[in-house]
């Protein structure tokens, strides 16, 4: 990855952080799976209720599977999710004492967690460096020129590599904001776009 494209978003992301709101690292787990195709807003909205009633593992244990749908619903695809956090819930308690490991290999063995999940958990809860790779990390990098990748894995393992370790965490917030505002699915705003001079897409579009 080039010098300059890594100190231009440096430069317009300053302090890139997770949007979603959590307080201990179980609810940001709870939240960053109520987020898979549903935007961090909704997921705000959501657990802003839902933490109160529920905040631990425990919680979401005793909780009836028809109320935490009921709780989630505007999530989307709510059903999959309530069972995925019950499961990961009951697996956290028997498994880790109730606390959420900070192991990549034990984190994607719960419910409903996989690479990007964990990359999560591991970066913003607990400050190890991970970079997790969502649809605007693969869609992002691949137009940036960063790699070359058709799946969120292929494009994690690339990235790996591509990426200096000591900006895999601010990489990944960076490029979510990045493609959340600026470079968009449809329409991007390559006339707003800071990085527009160091990106193949917009040379490709010219």
């Amino acid at each position: 990855m080039k010098k300059e494209l890594i100190e231009a978003i440096k430069k317009e992301y300053q302090e890139p952080k997770c949007e979603l709101n959590f307080g201990t690292p179980f609810q940001l787990l709870v939240a960053v799976v109520l987020s898979a195709q549903c935007t961090d807003k909704r997921v705000n909205s959501v657990t802003e209720k839902l933490f109160k009633i529920a905040p631990t593992p425990k919680d979401f244990v005793l909780m009836p599977l028809k109320e935490l749908e009921q709780h989630i619903f505007s999530c989307g695809f709510y059903h999959n999710k309530a069972v995925a956090i019950k499961a990961l819930s009951k697996h956290l308690i028997e498994k880790f004492g109730g606390e959420v490991p900070q192991e990549m290999e034990e984190l994607t063995s719960l419910a409903g967690v996989g690479t990007k999940t964990a990359s999560v958990v591991q970066a913003v809860a607990f400050h190890i460096p991970a970079l997790a790779v969502d649809t605007h990390v693969l869609r992002v990098s691949n137009r940036l020129g960063v790699a070359s990748a058709k799946t969120a894995d292929e494009m994690h393992k690339k990235l790996l590599k591509e990426v200096p370790k000591d900006f895999w965490i601010d990489y990944h917030y960076s490029i979510v904001l990045h493609g959340r505002y600026v470079c968009k699915a449809q329409k991007p705003a390559c006339d707003k776009c800071a990085l527009a001079k160091y990106c193949q897409y917009y040379k490709e579009e010219k």
